[in-house]
């Protein structure tokens, strides 16, 4: 298996991946969305009775959203994820799965209203460089006379436990299309092309001309329509089309390769266990 990049951005990858099988294919997709590790919000404590601000006004802990809703909000928001610095808390061997600065982040939540309050308002306790990047995420609106202060712990865990850990999302991949025109064939009525949703052919001095053979979907209209021999859409299975996004927990490019690191250990292991058979 050859892999080919295509474009690579902190929250979205595009790659070819060519003389290779479609299980291959699906067994990257898999693992990109249920085994590569991401942090996310685990545990979330709220404090309870008043809370005195600075200026010595005296503000109710209370929102308009109940306590589940803002901590499931919390634990959707992107946490920057370190997979050299952070392990699974339960495999730690420094807290034995109690909660340390090797498997756990803590952050602070200290606002009074009227505001809204956003992920950026989320402060780390210790490391500064671990807050979260995104700071536009709403999490609640805050009244006059309203406050939250919150203790949040995140923790490494991935896709196949919880939605919030999963690392890559809008995992897709399609076969390349291989698409042949017979221009003897076509009765010259351009209807028959315009039909693409996707604008994959064009006509150049009266003949059919493929201009983009990536886009095609496969809904076969231009076969149906140009007439029989005309156009022949066929999928190449050994070259496929692939791509995901990131939240920016993780960069693209290092979701991959995670990805690809999981599969080669994964597949290694198999392999061992296939030869103590002999």
């Amino acid at each position: 298996m050859e892999l080919e990049v295509r474009e690579f951005t902190d929250t979205s990858g595009n790659f070819v991946l060519n003389k290779t099988r479609p299980v291959l294919a699906n067994a990257l997709r898999r693992t990109l969305i249920s085994d590569v590790p991401r942090m996310a919000i685990e545990d979330v404590e709220f404090h309870l009775g008043p809370i005195r601000g600075e200026d010595g006004k005296e503000y109710e802990s209370i929102t308009p959203l109940f306590d589940e809703m803002i901590a499931h909000r919390m634990g959707l928001i992107p946490i920057p994820t370190n997979l050299e610095l952070f392990g699974f808390r339960e495999e730690c061997k420094a807290c034995k799965g109690e909660g340390c600065p090797n498997c756990t982040i803590m952050y602070a939540l200290n606002k009074k209203g009227p505001c809204t309050v956003y992920s950026g308002d989320m402060e780390p306790v210790g490391d500064p460089t671990l807050k979260v990047s995104d700071e536009k995420i709403p999490i609640v609106k805050l009244g006059d006379g309203q406050a939250v202060l919150i203790y949040a712990t995140a923790i490494l865990g991935t896709g196949k436990e919880h939605a919030k850990w999963q690392s890559a999302h809008g995992v897709g991949y399609k076969f390349n299309p291989s698409i042949s025109v017979n221009n003897k064939k076509w009765d010259g009525e351009e209807t028959c092309i315009e039909v693409c949703p996707t604008d994959v052919f064009k006509v150049v001095k009266g003949k059919i001309v493929v201009k983009d053979e990536e886009a095609c979907v496969f809904c076969m209209l231009c076969e149906e329509s140009c007439g029989e021999g005309c156009v022949t859409v066929e999928k190449d299975k050994s070259k496929i089309l692939f791509q995901f996004e990131t939240d920016g927990a993780l960069s693209s490019k290092e979701t991959l390769t995670r990805a690809l690191k999981l599969l080669e250990d994964n597949f290694s292991e198999v392999s061992s266990m296939a030869a103590k058979l002999k």
